[in-house]
């Protein structure tokens, strides 16, 4: 991947905008992206003082993410001299467009990943607050926690019937309609410091991709997965649970959830991008 990436560059440098160069960048870019797998997991650790599994793995997967970005500002900068449409000149986009809201079908598919979110955030409160779910109580849970070496933050905020990753599910419903609406581009007017200004496009794009290249592959191939334990294709492995109706069902709550929200969240970070992309002024209003 660093040599596909290094090749690029080198002849990105010699050859300019071509459309070789130009899939040379894009695809280490993408095998780049992949690399970045459960960096997710790796910062939700880190946030509550959980720690990662491995230094060198976490170290990996922040720098394949740093290799996507810088890969695809490069080849999106090989089109700096193309002809703008706005005024048939050649120059880069200089102006921002202001705010606007995405379209009615991605308002559509925001909501889906969001529901899809519900059934997963109310099996974490209920286990919390000390219920049964699937047949597993919120004991069992917190007893899993404590014996798989939970932080103490975690272990804390459950005694408070405080999910971490319901909360953590709450924030990311946040960061799906910030990525589809106007507010989700412009500062609060009640800011102190950044009232009213825009929002530098990365703010909102950076946890949409870490999130999206995580949730996407996980949700999916557990997704598949349990299509194939539940026909009996594959013996589903038990982990924590009493049996594999148990495990099943839970499975299906959770990656049910983070593949729907992963695709819905990569789909409104592809909106967002678009949608704020600097344009040429003679074609656009903005700011």
């Amino acid at each position: 991947m660093a040599a596909l990436g290094a090749v690029a560059v080198v002849a990105a440098r010699r050859s300019g905008a071509r459309p070789v160069v130009r899939g040379l960048l894009w695809t280490a870019c993408a095998l780049s992206a992949v690399s970045a797998f459960t960096l997710l997991m790796d910062v939700i650790g880190l946030l509550v003082g959980q720690g990662v599994d491995n230094t060198a793995d976490a170290v990996h997967h922040a720098l394949g993410l740093v290799g996507a970005v810088l890969l695809a500002a490069t080849a999106r900068s090989l089109r700096a001299g193309a002809v703008c449409g706005g005024c048939g000149q050649r120059h880069t986009a200089v102006m921002r467009p202001d705010p606007s809201a995405a379209s009615r079908r991605m308002h559509l598919v925001a909501c889906a990943g969001s529901v899809a979110f519900v059934p997963f955030a109310v099996m974490k409160v209920i286990w919390a607050t000390g219920g049964t779910f699937a047949g597993v109580s919120g004991e069992e849970v917190l007893a899993a926690y404590e014996r798989n070496g939970s932080s103490g933050v975690w272990l804390t905020l459950e005694s408070w019937g405080l999910d971490p990753t319901a909360l953590l599910a709450a924030l990311g419903v946040f960061l799906l309609f910030g990525l589809i609406r106007p507010w989700g581009q412009v500062f609060p007017r009640w800011t102190l410091v950044l009232g009213g200004r825009p929002v530098p496009r990365w703010l909102p794009l950076t946890p949409a991709v870490v999130g999206a290249a995580t949730l996407v592959p996980y949700g999916v191939l557990g997704a598949a997965y349990m299509v194939l334990a539940t026909t009996g294709a594959v013996t589903v492995r038990l982990g924590d649970f009493r049996s594999e109706s148990q495990a099943i069902a839970v499975g299906w709550v959770g990656f049910g959830a983070f593949a729907a929200y992963g695709v819905a969240l990569l789909l409104a970070a592809r909106s967002y991008w678009l949608r704020t992309r600097p344009v040429c002024g003679a074609g656009a209003s903005g700011r």
